[in-house]
């Protein structure tokens, strides 16, 4: 197992489809080593942009299981738990374990809106139930169970529970978070149009969806950020939000695999009830995409700068 350090950038995997509705593990194998090309830090499976919703347990379990093989450079895996009932997210947390899960992303209990003790008892029944470390997902945006520094405070005495993608929206939470605790979660943005400025803050990672498509340009953002090249960092990101800004829409999926279409991380089959984007909806997005690639900026050597962070280190 690697366990993961909760730092850097973390793309949250699109799932790729054939016609044929069964998963494109080839087309899943290229978009993977482009990332890990690019210097991503750790992977995130079966997210909602990974279309969790209509993923059998079995085939998550399948794609985790291919991808330890597929990496052409190992990387921690990290499966999401996005379930109903905490029995079968404790199920969920033990067969992602069992087929090699580095980490766990966690989500809280999905459709009923726990309260906060029933939030909590949720999370430590997970956590006891496995060895693997987690991250919690903190979105009440668009799951609607806010994950408080009050809880936070109770979930601290878990040594597995260490990081929080942090999807309040809010930025002066990562300055919140780490007033309260310092360094005991690691925080990591999940949230595309706010990265730069939660990175600012002092976030150490960042959950990334557009990723897919640009994943070069994520990382140079990051490790831009991380080097204090702020300057340089705040150019690349300038040119991206509008491209960002697919992220945070109901579509996020469509408009997020026609970008890694786009750039030949993808294709553009999703799964019922989702469809592919047609007409004047399409050709909205895809302009914003082209837009994009047309300007393209040429990027500093960000790899050597990883490296030498690495070897510093070490």
């Amino acid at each position: 197992m690697m366990s993961p350090n909760w730092q850097g950038v973390y793309p949250a995997l699109l799932t790729p489809f054939n016609a044929d509705d069964t998963i494109d593990f080839e087309m899943f194998k290229i978009n993977l080593n482009a990332q890990l090309d690019a210097g991503i830090d750790g992977i995130v499976m079966g997210g909602s942009l990974g279309e969790a919703s209509t993923l059998l347990n079995s085939e998550k379990c399948e794609l985790l299981r291919f991808s330890k093989q597929a990496m052409n450079r190992p990387v921690p895996a990290i499966v999401n738990i996005a379930e109903q009932s905490t029995r079968c997210a404790i199920e969920a947390a033990q067969d992602a374990e069992k087929n090699g899960a580095d980490g766990l992303m966690l989500l809280p209990p999905m459709r009923y809106k726990a309260d906060g003790r029933e939030t909590i008892t949720y999370f430590k029944a997970i956590a006891t139930a496995t060895s693997l470390p987690i991250m919690i997902y903190n979105n009440p945006y668009d799951y609607k169970i806010e994950v408080t520094l009050d809880m936070f405070e109770e979930l601290a005495g878990i040594p597995s529970i260490q990081a929080v993608k942090e999807s309040t929206r809010d930025v002066s939470n990562v300055t919140r978070m780490n007033n309260r605790f310092g360094g005991r979660f690691k925080i990591l943005c999940g949230v595309d149009t706010l990265a730069l400025e939660e990175l600012a803050l002092g976030a150490d990672g960042w959950v990334g969806g557009l990723v897919d498509a640009f994943p070069a340009e994520t990382v140079a953002i990051y490790q831009l950020m991380k080097a204090g090249r702020y300057i340089e960092a705040l150019a690349i990101y300038r040119w991206f939000l509008p491209i960002l800004e697919l992220d945070i829409h109901p579509k996020l999926v469509q408009y997020i695999k026609l970008a890694a279409t786009q750039t030949g991380l993808s294709s553009e089959y999703v799964r019922a009830p989702r469809l592919p984007l047609e007409g004047k909806e399409r050709i909205s997005v895809l302009k914003i995409i082209e837009d994009g690639l047309a300007t393209r900026p040429d990027l500093p050597d960000y790899l050597h700068l990883l490296k030498t962070q690495h070897a510093e280190r070490v």
